[in-house]
């Protein structure tokens, strides 16, 4: 016997809750729970009586009863609020309101085959994927049993797209669209093939009085796969500060992940076969390799994508960060062709990427190191902070700036930021290093010496870092410790001399210049 109501199918036999042609996603006891209210739609089931059913008399909360409820709501895209099939009497339990048909044949209506036809039809017209991510990011369940939550569940959502929007290398479906799954239990690959979008960001909300638990899960479309998953608790004491403390964590996170599956996805694609933004993709995961060869190849991969695409805004401001990155290692072939190269690069990303932020940072971070106006060049930094404030590299090389201006509190509250934003980052040495440079200069020896170990621990042989542990030992007094530092600054860099560290250091406050000079001599760098 098979149920028929509202364009859904219940099968006992099978198992089975199907829209049309679809299976619908349903748990055992959420199955268990809807058969029986619908078998006993004739009366109001109170809550002991679906316990007894569907739990065999075990002790369970009435959390977990409520939870299941909301599930069944759920599948059948229906809410607490509309109760169109499932009806919560108040101080009674519960009643399937629906127009139930029997039926003992194959469950298999005239809508379902018509149904099952336009569905094939809508299959084999899925939206193509777009050329660079894609993501939708679909209503998240409100768990509270509280209806009035959903403004607040709703609103976080549309945050977190907009967040996500700005970004400009993702392809982000618009509200109006991916709102229109709300309610209905759907599998992600058929929101891949009906949107267009290779990944899905799902969750579910619960608030319970001044408390909330939201939860994330990133999932690839294509195979089903969760990329990434999260759980954010906190208390609710503002509601707007708490929807931007979600957003922030949550674009944030998932950021790193979309790109590092993307450039996994680059990877696996046959040479032959890449377009401009697969190879940004491969310069991307050689640069953070952070060395020399990978410095290289990178370089290397942004140019294949220039030529591809000569207005690749971001691909231009990356192949800048590559020199900036050579210059700060001394790895410069020719000092004067390299850095003319360099400024055009970077000029290129800022002209291209006047909305880009990846191509406002890189190239408004790499430009002040080949002659280009550090003032000017903060000016690009803080445009792409504007449209983006979630995305790490911007406060991290924003806070390099402040470091070379002399702001050095302020650089360090920025490059902190970056590492609550994204503290698995490849680049978190980086903002180590630069927290440390802060402290050294504003003369807290020891405090730069933790910093320094701890990027000295993610990525060994960085001449910085290893130049910056010398004077700060030195400095601070301890010459054996940093004899030694200097040892390994010469291994790595024979030529460095105080007379061209100059050209090395960009800063512009002449005491930050002294004191880093004197800390260098003492530790023992030729004249």
């Amino acid at each position: 016997m098979s149920y028929l109501f509202a364009g859904y199918v219940l099968d006992p036999d099978r198992r089975e809750l199907s829209h049309g042609s679809d299976k619908v996603a349903i748990t055992p006891q959420a199955f268990d729970l809807l058969l029986h209210l619908v078998q006993n739609r004739d009366h109001v089931v109170s809550k002991d009586a679906l316990l007894d059913a569907v739990w065999a008399g075990r002790i369970v909360s009435e959390s977990t009863l409520a939870s299941h409820i909301n599930a069944v709501r759920k599948a059948l895209g229906d809410s607490g609020d509309e109760q169109r099939l499932l009806k919560t009497v108040a101080r009674k339990g519960f009643r399937f309101v629906g127009d139930v048909t029997e039926t003992a044949m194959p469950a298999r209506s005239d809508a379902a085959v018509a149904d099952h036809a336009t569905s094939t039809a809508n299959q084999d017209a899925a939206l193509a994927l777009p050329d660079r991510p894609s993501i939708a990011v679909l209503p998240f369940l409100n768990l509270s049993g509280d209806p009035q939550q959903d403004y607040f569940v709703d609103g976080m959502v549309e945050d977190i797209i907009l967040a996500l929007s700005r970004l400009r290398w993702l392809f982000v479906i618009a509200r109006n669209s991916s709102f229109t799954y709300r309610g209905r239990a759907v599998d992600v690959r058929q929101v891949g093939r009906e949107l267009g979008v290779r990944y899905v960001l799902e969750g579910s909300v619960r608030r319970v009085a001044n408390r909330v638990r939201i939860t994330g899960q990133l999932v690839d479309t294509t195979t089903g796969m969760h990329l990434w998953g999260e759980r954010f608790e906190s208390v609710v004491d503002d509601i707007f500060d708490l929807q931007d403390q979600v957003t922030e964590s949550v674009v944030g996170a998932i950021a790193p992940q979309l790109e590092f599956a993307e450039i996994e996805r680059a990877k696996r694609k046959p040479t032959e076969s890449l377009d401009a933004y697969d190879y940004y993709l491969r310069g991307l995961a050689n640069f953070h390799l952070s060395t020399r060869d990978g410095i290289d190849t990178a370089l290397a991969n942004f140019y294949k994508a220039i030529e591809l695409d000569p207005d690749f805004a971001a691909a231009y401001g990356m192949a800048a960060g590559c020199f900036y990155w050579r210059k700060m290692n001394r790895w410069l072939g020719n000092r004067v062709v390299d850095g003319q190269e360099a400024a055009r690069l970077a000029e290129r990303a800022v002209t291209l990427g006047k909305n880009d932020a990846v191509a406002l940072t890189r190239g408004g971070h790499a430009w002040p190191h080949f002659g280009g106006d550090l003032h000017t060049c903060v000016a690009y930094v803080d445009r792409a902070l504007v449209l983006n404030p979630n995305l790490s590299t911007i406060w991290y090389l924003g806070g390099y700036q402040r470091v070379s201006l002399g702001e050095h509190d302020e650089a360090i509250a920025y490059f902190s930021r970056a590492m609550r934003l994204s503290p698995l980052d490849p680049e978190t040495f980086q903002m180590h290093t630069g927290i440390a440079m802060s402290h050294l200069y504003s003369r807290r020896f020891d405090a730069a010496l933790d910093c320094l170990r701890e990027a000295s621990r993610e990525v060994p042989n960085i001449l910085r870092v290893a130049a910056f542990q010398a004077a700060a030992h030195a400095l601070g007094g301890r010459m054996e410790e940093a004899r030694e530092a200097m040892g390994h600054v010469r291994r790595l860099d024979p030529t460095l001399r105080l007379s061209n560290i100059d050209d090395w250091l960009l800063v512009r406050r002449p005491q930050d210049f002294a004191l880093a000079s004197e800390g260098l001599r003492k530790a023992g760098l030729p004249e």
